[in-house]
Formats: C-alpha cells, sequence, structure tokens
C-alpha cells in the first residue's frame, strides 16, 4: 500500500500535467479562426466628407470614397456628391415693391434643383395683408410651380407666401421658406434714392475716376516745378546782375575819389 505522502506527490505531478494542457485546448478553442475568403475581403467606405453646400433646405456635399482591405490602406478612392440637408426651415425674404410692378419670387433656384425637376413637389399658402409666420393664418395658395409671378402687383396681392417644397422619394418636406410682400402706391413714397439725395451726398456715392484724377494732378506737379524753375531762375539772375550793378557803383566811386584827391594836390 502506498503511504500518504507517495499518493500526494503523485496527485501534485499529475495536475502540473494535466492543468498546461487544459489551458491549451481551452485557447485553442476559443482563437476565431477567419475563413480564406474574408481574409482577402475589401469594402468601400467614405473616408471624409464636406459640410453641405447650403445652410437651409435641400443641397449637396461632396464625399470621398474609398476601397478599404483588412490592412487598413485605402486603395481606388473616387470622390461623388450626394444630398444633404442640414436645416429645412429658411426664415424669411422680405420684399417691397409699387403698385402695377411686375414682380416674381421663387423657392427653389435651378441650381438646387438641377435636372430632376420631377423629384419635387411645391405647396404655396398665402397670409394675405399681413407679414407672419403663424401657420394658422394661411390659406391655401394655387400655383403649379415653384415661383409665383405677378404680372402687375396690386395691394391686394400684399402679404406673407409660404412655399414648402417635398422630396418625392422620400415624401419629407426638403425646405420651408417664407416671403414678406408689401406693396404700396407709387404717389405715397418716392422709391427713387438717387433723386432724393443732396448734392454732398451724390458726391460722396461716386466711386473715385482715376482717369481723370491723374491728369489733372500730374499737370499741377509739372506746373508747379516750372514755377519753381522759374522763380528760382529769376532769382539767380537778380542776384548776378545786382552784384555786377554794385560792382560797377563801387568802380565809379573809387575812380572818382582817387580824381577829386589828384585835382586837390
Amino acid at each position: 500500500m502506498m503511504t500518504a505522502e507517495t499518493s500526494l506527490t503523485l496527485g501534485t505531478f499529475a495536475f502540473a500535467f494535466l492543468v498546461p494542457l487544459s489551458v491549451a485546448a481551452e485557447e485553442t478553442s476559443t482563437t476565431p479562426i477567419i475563413p480564406k475568403e474574408l481574409r482577402a475581403a475589401v469594402a468601400r467606405v467614405s473616408v471624409s466628407s464636406t459640410s453641405c453646400s447650403v445652410t437651409c433646405g435641400l443641397g449637396y456635399k461632396e464625399e470621398e470614397i474609398c476601397q478599404v482591405g483588412t490592412d487598413g490602406q485605402r486603395r481606388h478612392c473616387t470622390k461623388r456628391k450626394v444630398d444633404c440637408l442640414s436645416n429645412w426651415i429658411c426664415g424669411m425674404q422680405h420684399f417691397t415693391i409699387l403698385v402695377g410692378k411686375p414682380f416674381e419670387f421663387s423657392c427653389l433656384t435651378l441650381k438646387e434643383i438641377g435636372l430632376e425637376t420631377q423629384s419635387f413637389s411645391y405647396s404655396w399658402r398665402l397670409a394675405r395683408g399681413i407679414i407672419t409666420t403663424d401657420d394658422a393664418l394661411f390659406a391655401p395658395f394655387k400655383t403649379p410651380t415653384f415661383v409665383v409671378k405677378l404680372p402687375s402687383a396690386e395691394e391686394y396681392d400684399a402679404g406673407t407666401y409660404r412655399c414648402d417644397v417635398q422630396f418625392m422619394r422620400t415624401y419629407k418636406i426638403v425646405k420651408r421658406i417664407y416671403f414678406g410682400l408689401r406693396v404700396i402706391p407709387g404717389n405715397l413714397v418716392n422709391m427713387n434714392f438717387d433723386k432724393s439725395l443732396t448734392v454732398e451726398q451724390k458726391l460722396e456715392n461716386e466711386p473715385p475716376q482715376q482717369n481723370t484724377t491723374v491728369a489733372p494732378v500730374q499737370e499741377r506737379w509739372w506746373s508747379w516745378r516750372q514755377r519753381a524753375v522759374f522763380v528760382f531762375l529769376i532769382g539767380i539772375g537778380s542776384g548776378v546782375g545786382g552784384g555786377l550793378l554794385l560792382h560797377f557803383l563801387l568802380n565809379c566811386l573809387l575812380k572818382a575819389h582817387g580824381n577829386y584827391q589828384r585835382v586837390e594836390e
């Protein structure tokens, strides 16, 4: 029979031998095995993007799309334009026109629409005779396009026009804009700003005319130089003439004084 010490020693050796084998087997079973096909897989992802081209309404931004592999390297990069929407409420624009004048305004530009004119639907509403953004005061206003044209504006046309632009692909409103329109009689106020200015204000508003001012400045400069040279020459001539005259007078006086002394002797 084995003693207790011998049994304890054999048990310790068996434990020390079996534990590493069990740990290695567990690590082998938990390590993920990536198939060979997935190791060679690549994906096209967006690696950079610009800000939206507009601050409200539907715009576009440029994205850079690259092919990224398992090594993290970028290959075959391309750029494309995609739609973007940062804010769909675009506030209000104010206009003041005279009675009888033609006027038109649009809730979308051709640059915003591009070639996809059929991708949008437009809904107009009008709060007649008041400038407001309270949606409860608006009534439907029928117009077939995104442009409102007034061939001859009347006071009855004044008010706030609201345009909602809907993107047909997603059926979402991508832009809402208000137009505050005031129509006033022509005899109420003179809209000719330039005509109401004083002479001094007109002179201040006139742009500097370089072609007409350079020549007079140059002429004044040459005229001043000519006068300076002329005065300088006159001064030199006068000084020389005065010196010669003084020298002649002194000689005459000395000769007269010498003759007078000889006569006395």
